[in-house]
């Protein structure tokens, strides 16, 4: 079962390093940061992601002779570099001669250069320069030793995702020619008769700036696509350079978790190793639940395949209004949540805390005191401890459970003023809907509308606003072939050119739902709709949404809204698959309910399934299993600071025992087949066990207070 790409990333070891920005330091500096990356376990570093104007001081003159010095320090210590092309900014004798190049906003207004990612996606003198410089970088460095993985850019979209200048607007009329063929395609597609806006020249089509009153819907939802588009051609020319000049490494850019601008299911079709930059607030008791989503996200992101965390904060950022430290045991605990959701490594920013700039109160590896700092003495013994888990490297994560992520549905649910409700949020209900099952004790892959579902027993669709039949007949052999599938509230409403379904929603969901919405009815703010379960009487509150339904083609009604004037009509509804051998059903909210609600759902769904579920709940508690063909690794984690009791399987090896963090005596027997494992604040196991057809499923013990 271990697998990892041929040129996903040159170390034969867990990666453990962090950004490193020597051109802010000396010689002397250098070589000490040498010295303390060795006694810190630090194994690969990225560099130079801001450097352009230190290695190009002018057009065509480079100064190549500090980096050579830096990378030859650094591999005379063992230590490989993630090396970075270092066009994530331009220079500014770039920006000045070429002042066109700069990014708009919405009002039309010139952004001025001062801060990283000044530029515009589409400008061609941006991509001429970063074509050259990629070029550049790889000829000098492709072939040398050190070299363990290509990084291009840095943070696409983090600044810049969308840009509204002259050059932008050109672009994006190239695109829609593309993908509608002729202005009679574009009209029909956009819905112009509408307030007058047929177009009769494809020069009259501008980038979506603010205009006087709200924008075609379906204009913005072809500018996010393209938008995204745009930077993903900016990537995939320095890819395309990189892998003509060496073609053995692999090339990476790093993500930004659960990113509304980019497509990242796009983004990870075109790289090698798909890395991620995650940030959870220490100050947020629950931070670790989203992360969680987050990291399912990156691992799906290339079918499973192991990922890399390439950022972390050791502590606090500087970016926050509060930037709240990480407490001691937060940077271990959370270092190890992302390996345990498949990361092969865990990396931060930065290496050294800077003197200077945007970023010198943002932790570091090695903070201002030096060694003598708390990061760094944290990061010394997690760099230590990370050598025991060695095995796990190219292991893969057991789930059973999907959750959908459709860029189309999130974009055109939130592009747009002219929806029934600007309060129904797709990201909100994803982390809703997951947090929900993280709590019943099982870790969420993602997938796209169509699959593949292959592996899942559940899959769960928060919201798929825009819906095609290539989507419905995917989710319907999901269906067929006996999985539980969940759909929420405000989808199947339009089709991929924002034009309502003919019948209303839910659109060609409605055969395998078995509902038709009559009315959409949001909540007014401040107030909260009941929602009765039909098995137990249950109620939960249901803010935000709700749906006028008319039940048909077989769907049963499992509860009622109880409240307001929907009051005794179908809120969620179950729709058994009609087959005989089958025991598969698709399951609709039409509501947002409370997370009490949601748990309650859920389990009806995993019970449904086959799956378990916890009785017990506590959010400070996650387990998840990565395994290979013969071992079940399961990481217990506990993310809060009071301690944790939790049944294990008897005879489990915990691989961090004995590592300086491991709970040297915290496993005991309970039972034949069962024993405790005992988890002090922020305590972590990785416990190993022969690879079963279930991995293992942990549960608090009885003598653990919940805290849900």
């Amino acid at each position: 079962m271990a697998d990892e790409s041929p040129r996903a990333i040159r170390l034969d070891a867990l990666a453990y390093g962090g950004d490193y920005n020597p051109d802010q330091w000396s010689e002397e500096v250098w070589r000490e940061d040498a010295r303390l990356m060795r006694e810190a376990g630090v194994n690969i570093v990225s560099l130079p992601v801001f450097s352009w104007p230190q290695l190009e001081t002018a057009p065509g003159v480079y100064e190549w002779g500090w980096l050579d010095q830096v990378i030859a320090i650094l591999w005379d210590a063992g230590i490989r570099i993630d090396l970075a092309t270092a066009t994530a900014t331009p220079p500014s004798w770039l920006i000045r001669s070429h002042p066109e190049m700069l990014p708009w906003n919405e009002d039309g207004q010139r952004l001025e250069f001062g801060s990283r990612q000044a530029y515009c996606p589409s400008s061609p003198v941006w991509r001429e320069n970063v074509a050259r410089m990629a070029r550049a970088m790889a000829d000098r460095y492709g072939e040398h030793p050190a070299l363990a993985l290509w990084h291009v850019s840095n943070e696409y979209g983090d600044h810049v995702s969308r840009c509204w200048c002259p050059e932008s607007s050109a672009h994006f009329r190239r695109w829609l020619e593309a993908r509608y063929g002729d202005l009679d395609g574009l009209n029909e597609a956009w819905g112009v008769n509408v307030w007058g806006q047929r177009y009769t020249d494809w020069a009259h089509i501008e980038a979506p700036r603010r205009s006087t009153g709200p924008v075609n819907p379906t204009q913005l939802l072809d500018f996010e696509r393209f938008s995204s588009d745009a930077l993903l051609e900016l990537f995939q020319l320095e890819v395309d350079i990189l892998r003509e000049v060496t073609p053995e490494i692999g090339v990476t850019t790093n993500f930004m978790s659960i990113l509304r601008d980019l497509d990242y299911w796009d983004f990870a079709a075109v790289e090698d190793l798909v890395t991620d930059d995650a940030y959870p607030d220490p100050a947020d008791p629950l931070a670790h639940v989203p992360a969680a989503l987050n990291y399912g996200y990156m691992r799906s992101l290339k079918g499973g395949r192991p990922w890399l965390l390439l950022e972390q904060a050791p502590s606090g950022v500087s970016w926050r209004d509060v930037n709240v430290p990480k407490a001691p045991g937060q940077y271990r605990i959370g270092s190890l949540q992302a390996i345990a959701h498949g990361s092969d490594g865990a990396m931060v920013f930065q290496w050294r805390q800077a003197k200077y700039g945007q970023e010198k109160f943002h932790s570091a590896m090695v903070g201002h005191r030096g060694e003598a700092s708390r990061t760094f003495q944290e990061a010394k013994a997690f760099g230590a401890e990370l050598k025991h888990l060695a095995p796990v490297r190219g292991t893969r994560v057991r789930s059973r459970v999907a959750l959908v992520v459709d860029h189309d549905s999130w974009w055109g649910s939130s592009a747009t003023e002219s929806l029934p409700s600007q309060r129904l949020n797709w990201l909100a209900q994803a982390r809703a809907w997951h947090a929900a099952l993280h709590a019943l004790g099982h870790p969420v892959d993602t997938v796209r509308a169509t699959g593949p579902f292959e592996g899942y027993d559940v899959v769960v669709a928060p919201n798929l606003y825009v819906s095609d039949a290539s989507q419905a007949e995917a989710l319907s052999d999901f269906v067929a072939r006996g999985g539980q599938l969940v759909v929420g509230p405000f989808s199947g409403v339009v089709d991929a050119t924002e034009k309502v379904h003919d019948g209303g929603a839910p659109g060609p969901l409605r055969g395998l739902l078995g509902v038709e919405v009559d009315e959409h009815w949001p909540v007014a703010d401040g107030l909260a709709e009941r929602v009765a379960f039909a098995a137990g009487g249950a109620e939960f509150d249901a803010p935000t949404w709700g749906e006028w339904l008319e039940v048909a083609g077989g769907a049963e009604v499992l509860a009622h809204y109880a409240s307001g004037e929907l009051d005794g009509r179908a809120a969620i509804t179950r729709r058994p698959h009609a087959g005989a051998e089958a025991s598969g059903a698709a399951w609709y909210t039409s509501c947002v309910l409370e997370r009490a609600g949601l748990v309650a759902l859920f389990r009806e769904v995993l019970a449904a399934a086959g799956l378990p579920a916890r009785e017990r709940i506590d959010l400070d508690l996650e387990a998840v299993t990565r395994s290979d063909d013969t071992t079940d690794y399961t990481f217990v984690l506990n993310h809060g600071r009071r301690e944790l009791v939790v049944d294990v399987p008897a005879g489990a090896r915990d691989l961090l025992a004995g590592a300086g963090g491991g709970l040297d005596t915290a496993l005991r027997a309970y039972s034949t087949d069962r024993a405790t494992l005992t988890l002090p604040r922020f305590g972590a196991a990785v416990l190993a066990t022969p690879r079963a057809d279930a991995p293992p499923f942990i549960t608090l013990s009885d003598s653990t207070d919940t805290n849900d």
